[in-house]
């Protein structure tokens, strides 16, 4: 099991210090789905950027994924791009052996008077305390892998899970819970969760019409972007609301919002893939192999 505080805590560089803009990390397989998610990656370069900023408060990330990272260390280079009392901008490059593997933008932002409102409002869901959890429904997956021993589940569609050969809506709406620590002081850390979900539901949930073609077909994150509304350090629970409203010519737009137990909106983004050749198509039926 990962830990997601740990993982993506980078150490300062051979010989330097927090604050001179070199770090180190090991890229760990406890996150791996295909290659290391993409948005633990994101997660990684948000927390570099934290280690940089003098303001204490996550306002977004842009991120663009260049290259499947491998699980071996990897050099992180943080640069200032701009610096001002309100506001700063942050750029992230990670690479391994001198390969680009992603380039993010971060901002800033202080707290500051301003004008105030909020008319998000979250959908009708039962809390997570009244639902099961993936592993109660489905307790034997058929291709486990190490990604999802760190998110807890309670799933509210069960549909979507019972009838995987059916077409089902472009949407998800369930609540996740990291595990072994579900919520972190660290504004950074806290942030992470949030744009780690926002990065990972973008192909399920644009392959949920399309049960037969995701045989023939995966995807890859190109980006992900994640902008940061309100801090929720004390929910555990946080609901993943996605949908993709558009896939055309190999591209697939996806975009989520997250919101806290509370019921108020936290943060909101999304991603686009890139549709390619399933690298791992299922194998046919014996009898359709004679």
């Amino acid at each position: 099991m990962g830990n997601l505080d740990h993982d993506t805590t980078p150490s300062p560089a051979p010989g330097g210090s927090i604050g001179d803009g070199r770090y180190t990390i090991a890229i760990s397989e406890e996150w791996r789905i295909w290659g290391p998610n993409g948005g633990y990656l994101a997660a990684i370069a948000l927390r570099a950027a934290g280690l940089e900023a003098a303001i204490p408060r996550p306002a977004s990330i842009a991120c663009h994924f260049l290259g499947i990272a491998k699980y071996e260390p990897a050099d992180i280079e943080v640069n200032v791009v701009h610096r001002g009392r309100s506001s700063e901008s942050l750029h992230v490059v990670m690479t391994q052996d001198g390969r680009p593997i992603l380039q993010a933008i971060v901002r800033t932002a202080a707290e500051k008077p301003g004008i105030a409102h909020d008319f998000a409002r979250m959908p009708d869901v039962p809390p997570p305390s009244a639902l099961q959890s993936f592993l109660d429904h489905v307790p034997n997956p058929p291709d486990p892998v190490p990604f999802w021993e760190n998110i807890d589940s309670r799933i509210i569609h069960t549909e979507r899970l019972m009838n995987m050969d059916d077409p089902f809506p472009a949407e998800i709406r369930e609540w996740y819970r990291f595990v072994p620590a579900a919520t972190f002081d660290d504004p950074f850390a806290d942030a992470a969760r949030y744009t780690l979900l926002l990065d990972t539901f973008a192909w399920p949930v644009a392959a949920n019409p399309h049960p037969q073609a995701t045989r023939e077909y995966a995807a890859v994150n190109m980006d992900v972007v994640a902008w940061f509304h309100r801090p929720a350090p004390d929910s555990e629970w946080l609901l993943c609301d996605y949908d993709s409203t558009i896939a055309h010519a190999g591209l697939v737009g996806s975009h989520g919002r997250i919101w806290s137990e509370a019921g108020r909106l936290i943060a909101s983004g999304g991603a686009q893939c890139l549709s390619i050749p399933n690298p791992r198509p299922p194998t046919p039926p014996a009898a359709s192999r004679k």
